[in-house]
């Protein structure tokens, strides 16, 4: 008689996110009295990059959202400037993801508009856009740019209508677009492109999941599945799987993956709570993280994509007692890899009128950058310029290193040039500070950046804020703080200055003695 011996071996995956956390900001780190749209859209209604977050804010007579600094969080003027040029409601913002001064707006007026921000933001309110798009027939509730062709803009709107544009048109208004794809039935709920933009994926409210050619928009595949109604879609990069979130036949919470190559049957269906608030994908193709953060409540689930079986491994799950409406997402040149930063969000928190950073980190007890854990990521460099993708042509995404002291790469020459022009055209008008003193310390950065320049021509980062990129101050107060930091920094510059050159004269003096000596033997 044989015995068989069962061995018990626990589901257990080596990962190093098994233990990442979520670190919300403290309240001096957060933007406090934010007017926060009171829109039912189904959107993010914040956009994030290096630079500024934007935030679509409650209007009367029109649509708005502010563009404020990352580098000077605080309480937010009531008065501060906006960017104001739409009839209707604002509903969704996105920034140029190859340049930090370009974001573009869709509204409830049917056109979609792209506006420059002047490098210090926005000094005055803006009402005249970069280009405006007219073509959609109803409200334009979504719009994303192509991930890795320079000035290419994807529209939706309520005429269930996807739009294709070419900004490098000499048009100011552009009526016309390049391409209309008109296969969806019902409104798009969300659009997702694969890593090289090749590829384009939809939800749709007639439940329906489509897969296209983005430059054709040739159907390649159309899936549904009866327990599933699919609200957002995400193409998890180069993995060959479609991520959706959405509710299940006994409305609860449920996301689901599907097969890149066959949307007929799912892979895997997961039901997760009875909450009626929407679910937000974000996904992280660097570290194959997936978060799922919930409208409506302060939860934020994270989860580790695998090309095998189980496919989804969750790993924890970030909690708040303050609920977000929407979530802006910093793009991962952004981060503080300092702190093994992987990923940040910043809530939309209508109940306080708060916008909170929440950072998501790696423990690690070493302070010096860990390569296993930011591998190379898509830079702000264009792999493409919009009419060689237009001609056909698709390539992947320019990548970067975020090690420290790394190359980075700028946005064009033009656009700085432009940016420029605008900033000195705009700069004369800001008010509440006297013009002498705003001449005075920009003149005062200029010289304490030409101190700390290093041998390599690179200019250092001071009381954390990188010159270069700092924006004016808005109120006395602040203009004050800054005032005594730069005095600070200088004060100290000069002591250091005072200590090479004591160090310089002991040199001298010691060689001195050298030669002295050697020339008495």
């Amino acid at each position: 008689m044989t015995v068989s011996k069962m061995t018990w071996r626990p589901q257990y995956r080596s990962s190093k996110f098994r233990h990442v956390f979520g670190k919300a900001a403290t309240k001096e780190n957060c933007f406090d009295g934010v007017p926060i749209t009171r829109s039912v859209q189904d959107n993010h209604f914040c956009a994030v990059n290096p630079r500024f977050v934007a935030i679509i804010t409650e209007c009367a007579g029109g649509g708005a959202f502010l563009v404020l600094s990352v580098s000077h969080p605080g309480k937010v003027d009531p008065h501060h400037p906006r960017v104001s040029g739409h009839r209707g409601n604002v509903l969704d913002i996105k920034w140029n993801p190859f340049n930090d001064y370009c974001i573009a707006s869709c509204s409830e007026d049917t056109t979609v508009k792209v506006w420059e921000i002047p490098p210090h933001g926005v000094l005055k309110t803006l009402t005249v856009p970069w280009k405006e798009l007219q073509g959609h027939s109803r409200r334009v509730g979504i719009i994303e740019w192509h991930p890795t062709a320079n000035n290419i803009l994807f529209s939706t709107a309520y005429d269930y209508q996807v739009m294709i544009w070419n900004l490098d048109s000499p048009e100011q208004v552009i009526k016309n677009p390049v391409r209309t794809i008109k296969h969806h039935t019902d409104v798009v709920l969300s659009m997702s492109f694969n890593t090289d933009g090749s590829l384009l994926a939809t939800t749709c409210r007639d439940r329906k999941i489509r897969l296209m050619e983005a430059r054709s928009g040739n159907m390649l595949q159309e899936g549904s599945c009866k327990t599933h109604k699919a609200s957002k879609v995400l193409i998890l990069g180069n993995m060959k799987m479609i991520f959706t979130s959405g509710t299940s036949r006994y409305n609860s919470r449920q996301f689901v993956l599907w097969d890149q190559d066959d949307l007929s049957t799912p892979l895997l269906e997961e039901n997760l709570d009875g909450s009626s608030g929407l679910l937000f994908p974000f996904y992280d193709p660097d570290t194959h993280m997936l978060y799922l953060a919930g409208k409506g409540d302060g939860s934020i689930r994270y989860y580790e994509i695998s090309s095998e079986k189980p496919y989804i491994q969750y790993l924890m799950e970030f909690r708040s007692h303050t609920p977000q409406k929407g979530m802006g997402v910093m793009p991962k040149r952004g981060l503080d890899v300092s702190s093994c930063e992987v990923f940040r969000f910043y809530k939309v928190v209508t109940v306080k009128s708060l916008i909170e950073p929440v950072s998501m980190i790696v423990p690690r007890r070493s302070e010096s950058y860990q390569e296993d854990i930011y591998p190379m990521t898509a830079s702000n460099r264009p792999a493409l310029t919009a009419d060689e993708w237009l001609s056909g042509v698709d390539k992947g995404p320019i990548l970067m290193s975020l090690k420290p002291g790394s190359e980075l790469t700028e946005p064009p020459s033009e656009t700085k040039a432009l940016a420029n022009s605008m900033d000195t055209r705009r700069s004369w008008s800001r008010p509440g500070i006297p013009q002498l003193s705003y001449i005075q310390d920009q003149q005062e950065a200029k010289e304490a950046s030409k101190l700390v320049e290093d041998d390599r021509g690179q200019t250092h980062v001071i009381n954390g804020e990188d010159l270069a990129l700092c924006s004016p101050p808005r109120t006395e107060n602040e203009l004050r703080l800054k005032f005594l930091k730069q005095q600070e920094e200088i004060r100290r510059l000069r002591e250091l200055l005072n200590q090479r050159d004591v160090c310089i004269k002991q040199l001298e003096l010691e060689i001195k003695n050298i030669k002295n000596s050697q020339m008495q033997s």
